[in-house]
Parts: C-alpha cells; structure tokens; sequence
C-alpha cells in the first residue's frame, strides 16, 4: 500500500507532470494540495483516464485540497477542518479509500510573520489539533497527509539563517507540530531516514533546486495503528526535475498488508523424567501357577 502526499500548486498547469507521476509510480492513495482551481475546473476526466477515482474541493486561485484512490472512488468522511464555522478556505478533506481514513491537508502558510496571516495558521492548527486528537482516539488506521508549512528542525532545511523571520520555522509553528508528534502520530520520512537531510520543496528562486538548497514541509503521519506497517518512505525528487514543475516533489510512505508478527521466544521443552523400572518378578511365580 503506497500513499502519497503532492502540493501540485496549479492542477491545471501541472497536468501533464501529475498524470505522468501517477502512471510512474501509481500511488495507491494520492493527496493533493494547491490546486489552485474551482470544482467546475478539476480534470476529472483525465484522472479517472488515469485508473483514479476522486474527491476535492476546489476554490478559485488559491488552496484546493483532492484525494485520488487508485480503483475506486473514496467515500468522504468530511469536508473542511472542524471548529470554526466562518473559515470557508479548502484547506482540509477527509475520506476513506482502501480501508484507511485519509486526511489530506494544506495547512496555512503564514507569512507575513508576525501578522493576521500568522495568527491564522496558527489558530487553524489548534483546531487540527484537537480534531488529530480525535482521529487517534478513534483507534482507526489513519493517515494525515499535505503540505504542512511547517520545518519541523534546523535539520529540515539547507540552511535557517536566512529563513528565521519567516512563519515556517517560527517557535510557535514547530511548537505546534511537536505537539501533534506527541499526541502519538509517527512521522513516516523521519522515522524511515532518522540521520538524512530530506526535502520536499525547493523554491523557484536563487537556483534553490539545481543547488538542492530544500526544505523539508510535506509530512506524512500515521496513527499507531499503521506505524507498525511502515515497510519505506521517500520523495520522488525526479517530478521536481521535470519541465514546468510544481515547487514541491511528492513524498510518500508504503505500508505492509498488515503489521508485522510479533516473534516470541519459545520454551525450552521440559526434559522428561526416566521411566521407573517394574519390579523385578519372583521366580516361583510362574512355577506356582503351573502347579496348580
């Protein structure tokens, strides 16, 4: 079971590199953020071409959240992040496709911090925080999966300095993700790669990806229920490489069928006792029965 998370920032205009991807490597679940369009203008068509059934919400120029499943259709267990009625930005879809409950998000960016935008995310992530919560409490094998806009540690990014006024790497953000961690939800890449430097996104600007200056802010967590069923972890970087593509590369965890059998040690067997010996006869015995 492969799931995947891809910010494709613009459906439309990365079409093409999308449909190849999912022909590529054919992700069983795929979560998608920016899709930057409205519903009436998500490719439908040519994702179900593509062997892929669907859910999104879609909003004009900006946000837009989709889960594609491979072969089926997902069935949506909710639209739009709880707790605040007026919030009417897509940012956040929840469904069910191949018996794991999916939540695919695009948390907000943030910037510029400090600032109204920065509050928001900020608010918007307590509000994920107490619906995860839920989530996990729920015991069902969940995955929540987007573009999170957060750098999690100085060890996610190629280099802080220049990026310490900006709202990914604010205390109070990464605070806010430590917090999910704690909850009990696994971060598949860190767990899979504990020592490497990893990134998902690289932006257009200073030559950042010839130069692999990245930053790691696509996250993929399990709930305990499917951490024990993690088998690999990884990015596609070569969609990054492709012809007008997105700033970000998909990142994608693959999980066994079941989780893996705990092995106990067995006993060692209890050594048998040595057979009595039966007591010898007497001899006049058969002699006695014969004579009479």
């Amino acid at each position: 079971m492969k799931i995947a998370t891809y910010n494709v920032n613009g459906i439309r205009s990365r079409l093409p590199n999308l449909l190849e991807w999912l022909e590529r490597e054919a992700p069983d679940i795929a979560c998608l953020q920016e899709l930057k369009a409205v519903d009436e203008g998500f490719p439908i068509g040519a994702i179900n071409d593509a062997g892929y059934g669907a859910l999104w919400a879609g909003q004009a120029s900006w946000n837009g959240v989709a889960i594609l499943a491979k072969g089926v259709d997902p069935v949506e267990s909710r639209r739009g992040l709880p707790g605040d009625a007026k919030d009417t930005q897509s940012r956040y879809l929840e469904a069910m496709a191949h018996g794991i409950l999916v939540g695919c998000l695009y948390l907000p960016n943030g910037n510029p911090w400090p600032g109204p935008k920065f509050e928001y995310k900020l608010a918007w992530f307590e509000r994920f925080l107490r619906h995860a919560q839920r989530l996990l409490d729920s015991g069902q094998p969940v995955v929540l999966a987007g573009d999170y806009n957060v750098v999690p540690t100085d060890e996610d990014i190629y280099d802080p300095t220049h990026w310490r006024r900006d709202a990914l790497l604010q205390p109070e953000s990464r605070d806010a993700y430590a917090r999910l961690l704690a909850q009990g939800w696994v971060d598949a890449l860190r767990k899979r790669h504990p020592d490497e430097r990893i990134y998902t996104f690289w932006d257009y600007f200073r030559q950042h990806w010839p130069r692999d200056r990245g930053l790691r802010i696509d996250h993929v967590l399990l709930a305990p229920p499917l951490a024990g069923r993690l088998k690999d972890a990884n990015v596609d970087r070569w969609v990054r490489d492709q012809p007008k593509a997105s700033d970000h590369a998909p990142t994608w965890v693959e999980l066994s069928a079941s989780a893996p059998k705990r092995t106990v040690a067995k006993k060692a067997p209890a050594k048998k006792a040595a057979p009595k010996k039966a007591p010898a006869k007497k001899a006049a015995s058969r002699r006695s029965r014969t004579e009479a």
